[in-house]
């Protein structure tokens, strides 16, 4: 999903460590699911939403923040942060048991690896996610997940009489910066993997088309030196990201442009990139989105997706479940291969190659074709 992607600073987290650890929490799962009985196992991934809401309770408060000097006492913490102090401790306990944050035997508790990134600057920051994912708009999405299921439409239409979330997000502005916020987090975890990925070597031009303030893009610049980039994105996003290129050294080599990619694009470049735009879109605005990008290319152009491709088979994936938060918000949904052909084929291109990253982000390559 993708509104404005601002960050402060591209930054280069590990992420074959973070794909290393999503495959072995899905075997750990797995593992557990086989070593108890299958109601057991079915509590526990019901009660899973427990969690996330406790993480975004200490998210939200600020606790990682405030243990970055050392532990702290639930009395302290909940001095700090206007709670109340029985209720603060049952929820830290409840997360330490999770291993995020650590109680030792005076009952202080301190950060552990999995509660740095709730800190708000940590490189590997996932605060703004979970503070996202817990917020009540979000959480009554979820809630009407089965009217999505019913009847194909998004849970923002049932919830809030919109047709997807970017039209909610104009009477929510909050709403919009938190998500703005959440989208610039999982930008941070994959914009490094992005620019690795793929070899923009001996490219003079690169589109990036609804780039949001532009942190894939001024990360690509950044690595290859000789590309010139194009910031494409909404009249809004774009009068916003000017601040964010200038800061990155990166005005004379970046044009920004406004527009809607639903009527044009820029025309020229070598390459043309979306990164998790199309995700956002059903087949047939995909397909236009896409059959605008094709107008624009010249013979030589060539058009790379960033997107979850979605394995075949029971594979744990996270963009499966991803898929479903495009079902509720946006309409759009996470496609396979196959899929991805088929669209391309509808919008004039012929997929030639996918590309795996250091992150759980796939490129998709796509030529045209006559």
């Amino acid at each position: 999903m993708s509104q404005a992607n601002l960050q402060t600073k591209p930054k280069k987290p590990p992420m074959a460590l973070i794909q290393a650890m999503m495959n072995v929490t899905n075997s750990l799962q797995k593992f557990r699911a086989k070593m108890m009985p299958p109601q057991v196992a079915m509590v526990e991934m019901i009660n899973a939403y427990q969690v996330s809401q406790a993480i975004y309770v200490a998210a939200q408060l600020g606790i990682a923040d405030l243990l970055k000097d050392g532990a702290k006492s639930s009395e302290e913490l909940a001095h700090l942060t206007g709670v109340d102090e029985q209720s603060l401790y049952r929820l830290l306990r409840s997360l330490a048991s999770f291993g995020i944050f650590a109680e030792d035997e005076e009952k202080r508790f301190d950060l552990t690896p999995l509660a740095v990134t709730l800190q708000i600057d940590s490189p590997e920051s996932v605060r703004a996610w979970a503070i996202m994912s817990g917020e009540k708009w979000h959480w009554n999405l979820w809630g009407n997940l089965i009217e999505s299921v019913k009847t194909g439409k998004t849970a923002v239409e049932y919830t809030f009489s919109k047709p997807n979330i970017f039209e909610y997000f104009v009477q929510d502005s909050q709403a919009g910066n938190h998500f703005d916020e959440a989208m610039t987090n999982l930008a941070s975890l994959n914009n490094s993997a992005i620019a690795t990925g793929y070899d923009f070597s001996g490219i003079s031009k690169l589109v990036d088309i609804g780039g949001g303030y532009g942190s894939h893009l001024t990360t690509i610049l950044k690595t290859y030196p000789s590309i010139k980039g194009v910031l494409f994105d909404q009249p809004s996003v774009i009068a916003g990201a000017k601040e964010f290129i200038t800061e990155n050294g990166l005005a004379e080599r970046c044009e920004l442009v406004a527009g809607d990619f639903f009527q044009s694009v820029p025309p020229g470049g070598d390459i043309y990139l979306l990164k998790t735009v199309i995700h956002d879109w059903d087949e047939p605005n995909a397909v236009k989105i896409l059959k605008n990008c094709r107008r624009a290319m010249t013979e030589h152009s060539k058009l790379l997706l960033v997107e979850a491709v979605i394995p075949p088979g029971n594979t744990p994936y996270f963009g499966k479940l991803l898929d479903l938060e495009m079902l509720t918000t946006s309409g759009g949904r996470e496609r396979t291969e196959a899929e991805y052909r088929a669209l391309f084929d509808a919008a004039g291109f012929k997929l030639t190659k996918v590309f795996a990253t250091a992150s759980p982000w796939k490129i998709i390559e796509a030529v045209g074709v006559s």
